[in-house]
């Protein structure tokens, strides 16, 4: 899928520029495409550098949070819930402390940690499923609620954000966190009709209706907030939370006894054995952005779909972030290749530039992690788990085009 994604951006490039030379007469095309690929490439190199340091940070963090019982906490304040989400998974079993550690790192927006997490929560699933070669219900709500993306404090989206100069990175931390809960509650919903959950058990209700009415009463004490102050509200929000995360897992790790520098270096070192192996994939897909955008097939594409959205009376500043929706259930690479490629063009807090930084942080790869999650335990029949999952994908955009009009518009 990624093979034919990557090749298929170079193929459109080649088409496009081919025609502005032959029909257009710009024989400067080409020269323009093999700078914007050396252009990319250096793009890459500079992203890496402060991706490097925030995987190897945060994953230090998670470490010490991990060692003093933060995560076996949640594990243990969320089994209740899980019992009855995942009724065929027994109390206590590993495969639920795996799901919360996965969780956690996916509400820090620390995907590509989460994922070797989440291959072993989806293995300890798959030891219990009858019949494995088709996905288990355990294994379907946990694949759509990852590919719902609950991220609860996107670090990434606030690195790449000031890698590319923006004044504030967390502005965009309650658009997210709004998006990302609409796409999660779209993805549990969803999962419960076809599994026939019983979301109205008292357990369940417990859980769901006050995370229901903080998120409510939340909602209604934004909207009486101009947008000014819900900038303003956004960046406090966001950079309190983040440092009071750090203060919480030191202090917590201090009183358990943790040697919290020497979990943070054990940490930090899986953190960087991770982000090493990124800068191949970030080069291969910021150069065929580079390359699509250059050539002019991008503009092209986006002008046709801006004049549908003139011609339905809406407003089209969205359109250009719509890139990094359209590639996102295909490709997480592909699709922070274009939002990266959105703030440089049009701007890092450009509204277009903060609705691609708002879809990239409240979605998921949907078949990416279709493809690695079940494929890496070999499941062939995903059942209900695409549809959902792609459900929630959609909710998420909307979602996110719709905050973003509320808190920038």
């Amino acid at each position: 899928m990624l093979n034919g994604l990557w090749l298929g951006f170079f193929i459109v490039a080649a088409v496009s520029a081919m025609a502005q030379w032959l029909i257009g007469g710009n024989a400067g095309i080409f020269a323009a495409m093999v700078e914007s690929i050396f252009a990319m490439a250096k793009l890459s190199v500079e992203v890496m550098v402060l991706l490097f340091g925030t995987l190897t940070l945060w994953l230090g963090f998670l470490r010490i949070a991990e060692k003093a019982g933060i995560v076996d906490w949640l594990a243990k304040a969320l089994g209740p819930l899980f019992l009855r989400l995942m009724p065929e998974v027994p109390a206590g079993h590993p495969a639920i402390g795996l799901i919360t550690l996965n969780f956690a790192a996916n509400g820090l927006g620390l995907d590509n940690a989460a994922t070797p997490i989440g291959l072993k929560a989806m293995r300890a699933l798959q030891d219990l499923n009858p019949s494995p070669t088709i996905a288990s219900n355990a294994q379907i709500l946990f694949l759509v609620l990852n590919a719902s993306s609950l991220t609860l404090l996107p670090v990434t989206i606030f690195m790449y954000r000031a890698q590319q100069g923006a004044p504030d990175p967390t502005l965009v931390f309650l658009p997210i966190l709004l998006a990302t809960s609409a796409s999660t509650l779209v993805g549990l919903l969803s999962v419960a009709f076809m599994q026939r959950l019983r979301l109205w058990d008292p357990v369940v209700l417990a859980y769901l209706i006050p995370g229901a009415l903080v998120l409510g009463g939340f909602m209604a004490l934004l909207a009486t907030l101009s947008a000014t102050a819900l900038a303003g509200l956004s960046s406090i929000l966001g950079n309190l939370t983040l440092f009071g995360l750090i203060i919480l897992f030191l202090v917590v790790g201090a009183l358990r006894k943790v040697k919290v520098y020497e979990a943070f270096v054990e940490g930090a070192k899986e953190g960087f054995d991770v982000a090493k192996n990124l800068l191949p994939y970030l080069v291969a897909m910021l150069c065929a952005v580079g390359v699509l955008r250059a050539s002019g097939a991008l503009d092209f594409g986006l002008d046709g779909i801006r004049h549908l959205v003139e011609w339905a009376g809406w407003d089209t500043r969205f359109v250009d972030a719509l890139p990094t929706a359209m590639v996102k259930p295909f490709s997480g690479s592909a699709a922070r290749a274009m939002l990266i490629e959105t703030m440089k063009t049009s701007g890092v807090d450009s509204f277009p530039a903060l609705v691609a930084a708002t879809i990239q942080g409240s979605t998921e790869t949907t078949f990416y992690v279709l493809a690695v999650y079940f494929g890496a335990v070999g499941i062939q029949r995903a059942r209900h788990a695409v549809g959902c999952a792609l459900l929630a994908e959609l909710a998420g955009v909307v979602a996110a085009i719709g905050v973003c009009y509320w808190f920038f518009g």
